[in-house]
């Protein structure tokens, strides 16, 4: 399966351990399209349902729900974890996504 960068997946998390975010879910692709094309891990940021405005979650709505995407949370996983493709992520929301991504782990 080729996914790219800012698409929404759903994700099988599990097994996690103490305070990662688990469950079968729907995640931000991170990683850039040319890891993704020649490696079998991607780097996601879940997406959940229940959240508060923490600086490092962007807040957008999915499927008519608000959710946020976990910044805070962001991690590799292998391929074998992708359930299936279920859209991409807006511009405005990318946006933001790049500048919490730049402000809290490059400045």
């Amino acid at each position: 399966m080729e996914v790219k960068q800012y698409q929404i997946i759903i994700v099988n998390l599990d097994p996690t351990l103490g305070s990662e975010i688990r469950k079968t879910r729907p995640c931000l692709v991170i990683s850039p399209d040319e890891m993704n094309k020649h490696l079998r891990t991607i780097v996601i940021a879940p997406i959940t349902s229940t959240s508060k405005d923490y600086v490092t979650r962007v807040r957008f709505e999915l499927e008519g729900k608000l959710n946020w995407i976990a910044l805070d949370q962001i991690r590799t996983i292998d391929l074998t974890r992708i359930i299936r493709i279920i859209g991409t992520l807006e511009q405005k929301e990318i946006r933001r996504v790049k500048s919490i991504i730049k402000e809290t782990f490059v400045d």
